[in-house]
C-alpha cells in the first residue's frame, strides 16, 4: 500500500480519531508539570479553544486539507502550527502590528469558503495560503503571553492545542471523504464551510 492511499483508508481516520481522544484527556496533565511551567502550558494550549475565530479556522484547515488529499493532508496541518510560531516571535516582543483581528476574521471566511466548495489548489499554493493566515493568528497568542509565563512552554502548549484542531478537523474531513457517495455527506460539508464562513463574515464586522 502507498503512503498516499494509507491517508485514504477508515484506519487513518481512526487513527486520527484516536490522537484527538488522547490529546483531550492528556491535556489536564498539565497541571502536574509545576506551578510556572503549567502558567505557561495550560495558558498557550488553552488560548486557541477560547477563541471562536481560532477554533474555526483551524478546524477548517484540517477539514480542507483532507478535502485536498495527498501530501496535503500533511502538509497544511504541519504547516499551520510551524508558521504560527514565526508569527507569535514578534507578538510575544511587543511589536504592534495594525490589522491583525481583521486579518484573522477574514482567514476564517476564507477557509470557510475553501471548505464549503471543496476547492483543490497546487499544494504549495495552499500551503502558503496557510501560512499567511498562521502568522496572523500566531500573532495574536504570542501577544497574549500571560505574564510570567515562559514564552518556550507557551508555544508549547498552543501548538499543540492547534494540532488537536487540526487533527479534529482532519477526521472529520476524511470521513467525509470516505463515505463521498453520500450525498448528504456532501452536502453536510459544503454546509459546515458555509457555516464558518458565514461566522467569520460576523467576526470581520465586529473587527471593523
Amino acid at each position: 500500500m502507498s503512503r498516499l492511499h494509507a491517508y485514504n483508508t477508515p484506519r487513518f481516520s481512526r487513527y486520527c480519531a484516536a490522537f484527538t481522544l488522547t490529546a483531550l484527556l492528556a491535556s489536564p496533565a498539565f497541571a502536574h508539570v509545576g506551578l510556572h511551567d503549567a502558567v505557561g502550558l495550560a495558558a498557550g494550549f488553552a488560548h486557541p479553544l477560547s477563541g471562536l475565530d481560532h477554533v474555526l479556522a483551524m478546524v477548517a484547515v484540517g477539514i480542507w486539507a483532507a478535502q485536498m488529499q495527498g501530501s496535503a493532508k500533511w502538509i497544511l496541518p504541519l504547516t499551520f502550527p510551524l508558521m504560527m510560531v514565526v508569527g507569535a516571535l514578534p507578538g510575544l516582543m511587543g511589536i504592534a502590528l495594525p490589522g491583525i483581528e481583521m486579518g484573522i476574521a477574514a482567514s476564517v471566511v476564507v477557509l470557510g469558503c475553501l471548505v464549503a466548495f471543496a476547492i483543490r489548489l497546487p499544494t504549495a499554493l495552499g500551503a502558503a495560503l496557510v501560512a499567511l493566515f498562521a502568522t496572523l493568528h500566531g500573532y495574536a497568542h504570542g501577544a497574549e503571553l500571560p505574564q510570567q509565563a515562559s514564552a518556550a512552554l507557551y508555544a508549547a502548549g498552543f501548538v499543540a492545542a492547534t494540532a488537536l484542531l487540526h487533527m479534529a478537523g482532519l477526521s472529520l474531513g476524511q470521513f467525509a471523504h470516505s463515505t463521498m457517495a453520500l450525498r448528504g455527506v456532501r452536502l453536510a460539508g459544503a454546509a459546515s464551510g458555509a457555516a464558518i464562513a458565514a461566522c467569520g463574515v460576523l467576526l470581520t464586522a465586529g473587527a471593523m
